[in-house]
């Protein structure tokens, strides 16, 4: 027996992943990763959130791992997590809005006097529709902050938007998680003049004598228009109040919600993401049918990229309207339908382009796919059936779409192409990637193979230069590695040093876990989240060098 062949300290490629690297940490699997700074986990966090957790850690330890995490940055440097905060909120790089909510209430109660009246001030930019606004005042009354910084950022929320912009929140978001618009207007007592007072005073007391005609202020005429839709049994009154005062379907009462006329005065009123998440009801009432008018209005809004990122829409929420609208049924109700095939694939391309534009990188790129069975655990930002390994082709098709030479490949404890293409819909990927068998997972395969690629395509040409330098690799993991002989790190430096060519790794994690097989050591690595939309672009400039 050779002992170097088991040690060579000069030589971390021969340490398995059952094994640490020096600055690694056990992961969730048992295997040895990085640890991600807490920024870079707060950040994963804000835009994947913990719902369904994770197949080795349950929603529960999910969220208390991060929330310690997000409290920690709170007392190290609160003004800064605020300002995170507010740049994925506002930018509409996550999917849901609530991670970001729960994150503010965690420095309002936990920073310090400089980072809660930032935490305040943040309000409006953070909590931007009365739903947020809700969903935030439950976190922080959860958290038991009821001081006057905190009543004062609830006045300005309703004092910071025109009159126009408040009575369409108190009319739309009249209640959510146990709180009302009355129980916060109640607490806070804001001072508002003009027509905010009288806003206040409808949400409040509420409005007894209907008059017979609409005020002539534009913004009190549509609150009557409200209260009058409330009391009337007259359907063809109800489309002409919907459809001349742009009233939202929250107002709408439920049994008129029945009927396709009601929703084709709703239609042009929705907004993008209300039309595209109501596309099962109004096929169901009758209103998108082929050849209808309402189907021709909705597929123009769904192909025209201007109003996509206009609407900033997050990808996340096409594809989980893509994949509903499909299915024909409710997940969890007993409603179906017959889907509309056209509209089938007009959110298939509609998803794309929520996107925006993605630069290509136009060198040779691996995207690797970590099939194993801890991707397929779990909910990306809690859609029913979007599990991170399902996510993961959704997310490489971005990439591959508008890439010249790309290899999509497959692993867990093997390595295989996979069997599909851009050319497919993304809906057809999806079933692809929820069929087969899930083992363990070693991350370090992509890179192997990249080596016995090189090795063969070497010897085969007989001249090193002409060797396929592979630039980049783009892995969509979990990051909880645990099967192979040797760390995804080192197996990148070893086919580096045997093709000659400075590759770089992209890893795309799709857990907020605190989990990386990128060496933060190493410029030629680098950590993205899974569906941050800006992630396609950083993984195009990381690998052409622009980063």
């Amino acid at each position: 027996m050779s002992y170097l062949r088991n040690y060579t300290p000069k030589r971390p490629a021969n340490v398995p992943q059952s094994e640490p690297l020096p600055g690694q940490v056990m992961n969730n699997a048992g295997g040895y990763s990085y640890k991600i700074s807490p920024w870079e986990q707060a950040k994963r966090f804000l835009v994947l959130g913990t719902e369904g957790g994770t197949y080795y850690v349950s929603e529960r330890e999910l969220t208390l791992s991060n929330a310690k995490t997000i409290k920690r940055l709170a007392h190290k440097d609160g003004v800064r997590l605020v300002q995170l905060i507010t740049e994925i909120s506002e930018s509409g790089r996550a999917p849901k809005n609530d991670p970001a909510l729960f994150a503010l209430a965690v420095a309002i109660k936990y920073g310090d006097l400089e980072t809660r009246r930032a935490a305040y001030a943040a309000v409006p930019k953070v909590a931007r529709t009365g739903t947020h606004f809700l969903h935030l005042v439950d976190f922080v009354r959860s958290f038991g902050v009821t001081g006057r910084g905190w009543r004062t950022a609830q006045k300005n929320w309703f004092l910071s938007k025109t009159p126009d912009q408040l009575a369409y929140q108190l009319m739309k978001y009249q209640s959510r998680d146990g709180w009302s618009m009355r129980d916060v207007l109640r607490m806070a007592r804001p001072k508002g003049t003009g027509l905010h007072q009288e806003l206040f005073r409808w949400v409040v007391r509420g409005w007894d004598d209907i008059p017979n005609e609409a005020p002539s202020d534009e913004v009190l005429a549509r609150i009557w228009a409200v209260e009058t839709l409330k009391r009337t049994q007259d359907k063809r009154l109800a489309v002409n109040l919907i459809a001349d005062y742009r009233l939202p379907r929250e107002v709408v009462p439920t049994e008129l919600l029945r009927e396709p006329e009601v929703w084709e005065a709703l239609l042009p009123n929705l907004g993008f993401e209300g039309m595209i998440r109501n596309l099962a009801t109004m096929t169901r009432v009758g209103l998108i049918a082929p050849f209808s008018q309402a189907t021709a209005y909705v597929r123009n809004e769904l192909r025209n990229q201007e109003r996509i990122k206009k609407s900033r829409i997050h990808p996340i929420k096409v594809l989980a309207a893509l994949l509903t609208y499909k299915s024909g049924q409710g997940v969890r109700g007993s409603n179906t339908w017959t889907p509309v095939q056209p509209i089938v694939d007009d959110l298939d391309q509609a998803f794309y382009a929520s996107f925006g534009n993605v630069t290509p990188i136009g060198k040779p790129v691996v995207l690797a796919l970590d099939k194993s069975a801890s991707m397929f655990a779990g909910e990306v930002a809690g859609v029913p059936g979007l599990t991170p390994g399902v996510a993961a082709a959704a997310m490489a098709l971005v990439t591959a779409n508008v890439e010249p030479n790309y290899h999509i490949m497959l692993f867990d404890t093997s390595f295989r192409p996979a069997e599909f293409s851009p050319r497919w819909r993304l809906d057809q990927v999806v079933d692809y990637m929820r069929r087969g068998d899930f083992c363990g997972t070693d991350c370090s395969l992509p890179m192997q193979w990249a080596r016995g690629y090189s090795i063969s395509y070497r010897s085969y040409k007989r001249d090193r230069r002409l060797v396929p330098g592979i630039e980049g690799f783009v892995v969509y993991t979990d990051n909880d590695t645990w099967a192979g002989a040797i760390h995804p790190s080192e197996a990148l430096r070893a086919y580096r040093e045997e093709a000659g060519v400075n590759s770089k790794l992209v890893v795309v994690g799709m857990t907020a876990t605190r989990f990386s097989i990128a060496d933060p050591n190493d410029r030629g690595m680098i950590d993205v989240v899974g569906f941050d939309t800006a992630a396609p672009e950083m993984i195009s400039d990381f690998i052409r060098g622009d980063i």
